[in-house]
């Protein structure tokens, strides 16, 4: 959960509420501002994500869905991931956002525990969504700065099925010359590859407004590759409104946009 900016929690739960989700977190760290700014607090929160879980168990409440974002440290993740098995046993679906890094390097805050706790949490997922950086840490392979084949796109696929993801989408690809979100449904066996036009502007938290839209979608019945192109196009949306602001590290003014997501 951030306090000074639209990333994570912060992000995610204004989307998913508008879209008609009731939604409830369970913060992995505070942080006061987003990573970009380069001076921040941390307080992680694995003590108190322990006895929640225990008190969530006592209470016997249950999620339709259960997302997940940035780790702090190896416990939380087991314990997370743990939680995460006993729910999914019951019908709820996993969605892991292993957030980690970009760019074809680690964030700030993240270091190589952070990479042993995200393959941890795609053991358990139906569905993972990493951006290219966050697909070849997770596999282990380098990461290529200009772009990868349609074929290796598919292997680094498999490789994070082979880790226990059900479903994958890998953000932030160039394949073949060309920025694309490529996919895999488990569903109906199908990979896919969307091709999308770069807005040259960065803000932190765009992937969690791409996961939190594809979430809603999903939830609401529809299949992977809709929902995930529906994502692209409000983000694309959303981006182009706001490049020319002055301070794009606190993130995109999420609430200001609620009422242009369609149904």
């Amino acid at each position: 959960m951030c306090g000074y900016g639209k990333v994570a929690a912060a992000a995610q739960m204004p989307i998913l509420s508008y879209m008609g989700h009731d939604v409830f977190n369970l913060p992995t760290m505070l942080v006061s501002n987003t990573f970009p700014y380069g001076k921040y607090a941390v307080l992680e929160s694995t003590d108190y994500i322990a006895e929640a879980l225990q008190k969530w168990h006592e209470l016997g409440f249950r999620f339709d869905a259960i997302t997940t974002g940035f780790m702090t440290s190896e416990r939380q993740a087991r314990l997370i991931a743990g939680y995460c098995r006993e729910q999914a046993a019951m019908g709820t679906k996993i969605y892991v956002d292993p957030v980690m890094g970009d760019y074809g390097r680690l964030y700030g805050g993240a270091n190589e525990e952070t990479v042993i706790c995200m393959r941890e949490m795609l053991s358990v997922s139906h569905l993972c969504f990493p951006n290219y950086t966050e697909a070849c840490l997770l596999a282990d392979i380098p990461y290529h700065s200009e772009g990868i084949s349609e074929e290796e796109g598919r292997e680094l696929i498999n490789r994070l099925r082979r880790i226990g993801a059900l479903s994958v989408l890998i953000t932030s690809c160039k394949v073949n010359g060309s920025n694309a979100v490529i996919g895999y449904n488990h569903f109906s066996a199908d990979y896919f590859s969307l091709e999308y036009e770069e807005i040259p502007v960065q803000f932190p938290g765009t992937g969690d407004i791409f996961s939190s839209i594809i979430v809603g979608r999903l939830q609401d019945g529809a299949t992977l590759c809709d929902a995930t192109l529906s994502a692209m196009t409000t983000l694309s949306r959303w981006i182009d409104a706001n490049k020319d602001n002055t301070d794009k590290n606190s993130g995109i003014p999420i609430e200001r946009h609620l009422t242009e997501l369609s149904f």
